[in-house]
């Protein structure tokens, strides 16, 4: 792994847990972090970190998918129990495209796959600690959909309709722009947290978006996630 590029000024005081079971690589990334003036804790398990969950906040946490014990899919689902949840970069050398989605459809919010450049990982950590995109309303509404911003719930009608954290991230994007038409690449910037990569998202938000209308779009329901071909997606039920 490359050298991480002098510390910045960006969000000083961080509190990061990095969970990785490989100890030269854990120590480099708790080195570089700390180098960036972040509190940086250490676990080299999954039922380690877990402990650590719950006993104390992170604001970031930099998991490895393949742990011992517990896998790291576990931890980011525990680690979105807490309130308010930390932002996740998942660690892994699973590069395939099913892996990626699942990662993060998990709840994670970003993906590095083994081996990086400890440059990358430092500036995918500050573009997740930039402050995210949230309503500060406790409810959003469009006709008989309801996402409660707050418990994070959502329900069509009198039907509970259950949401991947990341899924319910990305409804209240297309709910705080509805009837509007929202761009793959504002759903990277805003939701993903990415201005820049070597590779393109497409593919995994366009999966996500078929998931999501699945489970929003029930059987005999008006269909309110639309697809705009060439353009992005849009909450509504007015046809272009």
């Amino acid at each position: 792994m490359e050298r991480a590029p002098a510390a910045s000024s960006l969000a000083p005081g961080v509190s990061v847990l990095v969970i990785e079971d490989e100890t030269k690589t854990r120590n480099s990334i708790v080195q570089t972090l700390q180098l960036e003036g972040w509190a940086v804790s250490a676990a080299a398990t999954g039922d380690e970190a877990i402990r650590q969950l719950d006993a104390g906040a992170f604001d970031l946490l930099i998991v490895d998918w393949m742990l011992p014990g517990c896998d790291g899919l576990s931890v980011v689902e525990r680690a979105h129990l807490a309130v308010p949840a930390p932002r996740v970069l998942m660690l892994t050398a699973r590069a395939a495209l099913d892996d990626r989605i699942t990662g993060l459809e998990s709840g994670a919010d970003d993906y590095l796959v083994k081996p990086f450049a400890l440059a990358e990982l430092v500036a995918r950590c500050r573009a997740l600690l930039r402050r995210p995109l949230t309503s500060d309303r406790p409810l959003l509404v469009y006709g008989d959909l309801r996402l409660d911003t707050r418990a994070r719930t959502v329900t069509r009608a009198a039907r509970k309709v259950p949401l991947t954290p990341r899924e319910v991230d990305v409804l209240e994007y297309l709910l705080l722009y509805q009837d509007q038409v929202v761009t793959r690449s504002m759903l990277e910037r805003d939701i993903w947290k990415q201005t820049r990569r070597f590779s393109s998202l497409d593919n995994v938000i366009d999966v996500q978006m078929a998931r999501l209308r699945r489970k929003v779009d029930g059987p005999g329901e008006l269909r309110l996630i639309q697809t705009l071909r060439g353009r992005g997606y849009r909450l509504g039920t007015e046809a272009e």
